[in-house]
Order: structure tokens, then C-alpha cells, then sequence
């Protein structure tokens, strides 16, 4: 599973040129999910978000969770977050989840971010949609939860 987390100041999520969800400060987190992914890698994937200290402190320095802030999350489904690039231009998206798959931890992935008392709005899996977004520093952080281990992506 991964996410890549955006730090904003707000974010505006249209579908069909017609407003659908919006949040003002906290994060955009662009949500894919694996062939192997489990709803116990949502929950730790949630509870990291929830306790993510990017946000900055009265001295600057990022040392705040978005519970501190009480900021908001915009959740957004996208399985290109698991393009394959390795052979030729064009991307192979087989090691996204198929939507039977994906619904539903996506799903559950969502109601356990709101178990940290953060509100949360979505998009609509699936759907083509149109994000506007001001990225605040700007700071995006890449996560990635496989077999309920954040991993470390620069060992």
C-alpha cells in the first residue's frame, strides 16, 4: 500500500466540472492499494498519517501531527501510485489492485482515519477527477505499508 501525502492549505477535488470535496488545511493523501495489501496495513497506513509531525510549531520547526493542528484529510483513490515503468513509455498498471479488491480496503482505510477524530472527505473511486490543490511548504511525503510495516524507502 502507498500514499503520497501532501501538506496544504486546501484542497478542491472536482468530478464531471462540478465541485465535490474540499478541505482547507491538512493533507492530501493519493491512496493506492497492491495485489497484496490487507485492511491491517490500512490501519497501520492510517495511524502513521494520524501521527505524521509535519506541521509546523510556534518556533517553525515541523514538530506538529495533523490532530495537533486539527486539520482535515482529502482521500483520494489512485492506482497509479503502482505504475510499472521498467520496459518501454508506457506505464503497466498490473500491480494495482483490481477495483473488488481495492474498494474495499480503500473503504476501510477511510473509516479508520476517522478514528483519530479527523475529519475526512473523499473522492469517488474510479472516477475521473480534477484536484486543485496549494501544497503548503511545499511538503510531500511518500509512504509505503507492505505486511503491516511501514517501510523505509532509502536503506
Amino acid at each position: 500500500m502507498r500514499a503520497i501525502i501532501q501538506r496544504v492549505s486546501k484542497s478542491m477535488l472536482q468530478i464531471d466540472n462540478k465541485p465535490y470535496s474540499s478541505i482547507g488545511k491538512g493533507f492530501l493523501v493519493l491512496f493506492g492499494v497492491t495485489l497484496d495489501d490487507t485492511k491491517e496495513d490500512a490501519a497501520v497506513m492510517a495511524e502513521k498519517i494520524s501521527k505524521l509531525r509535519v506541521f509546523d510549531d510556534e518556533n517553525g520547526k515541523m514538530n506538529l501531527s495533523i490532530q495537533d493542528v486539527k486539520g482535515s484529510l482529502h482521500i483520494v483513490s489512485q492506482f497509479t501510485l503502482y505504475a510499472d515503468c521498467h520496459h518501454g513509455n508506457r506505464p503497466s498498471f498490473t500491480d494495482a489492485a483490481k477495483p473488488e479488491q481495492a474498494i474495499p480496503i480503500y473503504e476501510f482505510f477511510i473509516e479508520e482515519c476517522k478514528k483519530y477524530n479527523i475529519p475526512v472527505e473523499t473522492g469517488v473511486f474510479g472516477a475521473d477527477m480534477k484536484i486543485d490543490l496549494i501544497n503548503d511548504g511545499p511538503v510531500t511525503i511518500f509512504l509505503e505499508v507492505k505486511e503491516g510495516k511501514v517501510l523505509y524507502l532509502n536503506r
